[in-house]
């Protein structure tokens, strides 16, 4: 071997760099190797001599022979030229010189050794237990970790080390410290938190922490959550979400009306409610053990609502209804009108008559609200600012699931009421617009009734119309809804059919009543309360009985015109009743008989 190629250099070769040496040189699997064996395998190779010049290429005869293993000679040279040393100039340098030189060569252009690559088993480095098959840590810690950095770049501290997370009081005390300047904070979630204003804005660190009361109906959807419905029981922007588990956890059902600390969200979805404050203005405790409306026991109406006020003696519709057809509590009632009969404006009468002789909150008290379906808005208005109540309206513009979700929402908050031993009276107008919303809205039994109306589209009014009950022991529903006839829709008779025969109390108007300018037009011939003597008395009862006579004795209009006179000139129903039965008993003395 040469001078310049020594054991020495050879090891000072990487494995790799031997390798290579090796495969050139003829190596069959130099990868099997150790490395003191590829160097072993070159020194044992033949011995190279100095390079010489080059001779010229014969071109002519036979290939030459090999003359002392030129071809090895010339892979060793090339071999060292890639790897950058000039086995010319070791070749002329003297011997210690010339190895000193090649070491110094060969640590410069050395590669660095490779390590071995180990799998990186993140389950070993974490230190907790996986299983592949679920995918189910024991603990949440590193994606938790993950997602922090990841928010919090490099200023990343866990709890575990005695960082806790700043609060926004406490933010926003630092910041005041700091005189209104504008803090360094290289949080990518909080560098827009603070601005250049002298004055600190508290909207700007709490917007996403925020927590509000927030009260409503509550409106429990298909899947278990539900919604607190501010206003109109409608969708709004004062909504709040609840949660399945909070709806559970309390016992809550739909149309109760909750009060609840709400956490405002992002993104303009509704707050989110955290605690439940109050149910129907009690206790959520209370609410556990209270009964479900279906399981209570109706009754007859046996207590009743008197609508005549004090010095309005000239409201002679309130005292027409009074005595020919009184209202219960717990009456099912039925207002049945033609158009332009004044059946809203009698509706209107009876809800100021029972605001003002029954106020909430008092007792003896009732609840009183008005639903009004595929009504006017003008109307709408000058309801709500007619009575003292709860108006709840679905106007004729709206679609037909928007008055049905309505009517549904108030019968829902009626029926919760009513559970807790209150009194309530929905009035409504109307029950046959309600029904025709009902069939646009329904799916489809293949039958069709006359006026083409779905026998499936009656049975939610009929289950709104006939949830009217007083129960036994306390509370009562009394549900006064309007109907329409003599509109030139088959449908609408058809409708105030199917209902004629549910009700216990009906009020006819007349139209030929109203067209003559007689007010009120109550037919009090045709209307009539089922029975009366349970809510009127002894005296009231034969007064009653002897005004029914007149009136079937004679002509209806004319009877009605004659009574209402009767009436003007009386303050109140009661001197009515005096004065009637004395003139009955007048002229059955002179021999009168009214039967």
């Amino acid at each position: 071997m040469v001078n310049f190629i020594t054991e020495e250099q050879l090891d000072r070769l990487s494995i790799f760099q031997l390798r290579n040496l090796c495969r050139e040189l003829g190596h069959n699997c130099p990868t099997d190797k150790k490395k003191a064996e590829l160097v072993d395998f070159v020194l044992s190779l033949k011995e190279l001599p100095d390079p010489v010049n080059d001779a010229p290429v014969k071109r002519r005869g036979r290939p030459p022979k090999d003359q002392g293993g030129s071809d090895l000679i010339k892979l060793v040279q090339e071999y060292l030229l890639k790897q950058g040393v000039d086995y010319r100039t070791l070749s002329n340098a003297d011997g210690a010189e010339a190895e000193d030189y090649a070491a110094r060569v060969a640590s410069k252009y050395q590669e660095p050794e490779k390590k071995e690559r180990k799998d990186y088993d993140r389950r070993e480095a974490q230190g907790r237990d996986y299983d592949r098959r679920d995918r189910d840590y024991v603990t949440r810690d590193y994606e938790r970790e993950k997602m922090q950095k990841r928010m919090n770049g490099n200023r990343f501290r866990t709890v575990k080390d005695g960082y806790e997370p700043e609060s926004p009081s406490r933010r926003i005390a630092e910041y005041r410290e700091l005189g209104g300047t504008r803090p360094d904070d290289d949080d990518r979630m909080n560098k827009n938190r603070y601005t250049d204003r002298t004055k600190y804005d508290p909207q700007d660190s709490v917007a996403y922490t925020e927590i509000r009361e927030r009260e409503g109906i509550l409106e429990i959807c298909p899947d278990g959550y539900g919604f607190l419905r501010a206003k109109n029981y409608e969708q709004g922007p004062q909504d709040a979400y609840i949660s399945a588990q909070l709806i559970k956890r309390f016992k809550l059902r739909k149309g109760d009306y909750v009060k609840a600390n709400a956490k405002k969200n992002a993104e303009n979805r509704p707050p989110n409610v955290v605690e439940v404050l109050s149910v129907n203005d009690k206790d959520p405790q209370e609410m556990f053990q209270r009964p479900w409306f279906e399981s209570l026991v109706p009754v007859y109406p046996d207590e009743r609502y008197k609508l005549e006020l004090a010095g309005a003696q000239a409201d002679l519709a309130i005292r027409a209804i009074d005595l020919v057809a009184p209202i219960g509590k717990g009456q099912r009632a039925m207002i049945v009108s033609p158009p332009k009969a004044g059946k809203t404006t009698l509706l209107k009468k009876i809800a100021h008559s029972i605001a003002t002789n029954y106020p909430e909150g008092q007792t003896g008290g009732a609840h009183l609200m008005v639903l009004l379906v595929d009504e006017r808005p003008e109307e709408v208005t000058d309801m709500q600012r007619s009575i003292q109540g709860e108006v709840v309206y679905s106007t004729f513009d709206e679609m037909p699931e928007h008055h049905t979700k309505a009517a549904e929402l108030v019968l829902e908050r009626a029926k919760r009421l009513v559970e807790l031993g209150q009194d309530v009276v929905i009035l409504m107008d109307s029950l046959t617009r309600l029904a025709r919303a009902y069939n646009l809205t329904i799916t489809p039994t293949g039958k069709t009734l006359s006026g083409g109306i779905d026998p499936g589209s009656l049975h939610a009014p009929k289950r709104f119309f006939g949830a009217a009950r007083n129960i036994e022991n306390g509370g009562s529903l009394t549900i006064i809804a309007t109907a329409l006839v003599d509109t030139g829709s088959r449908m609408d008779d058809v409708i105030y059919e199917e209902f004629k025969g549910t009700g216990n109390m009906e009020i006819h108007l007349d139209r030929k009543l109203s067209e003559k300018r007689i007010f009120p037009a109550i037919d009090l011939n045709r209307s009539s309360t089922r029975r009366e003597e349970l809510l009127l008395s002894q005296r009231e009862l034969e007064g009653i009985w002897a005004v029914r006579k007149m009136l079937s004795a004679g002509d209806v209009q004319e009877a009605t015109e004659n009574l209402i006179q009767m009436m003007l000139k009386t303050r109140s129903n009661k001197e009515f009743i005096d004065q009637l039965t004395l003139q009955i008993a007048k002229l059955q003395k002179d021999g009168f008989n009214f039967t």
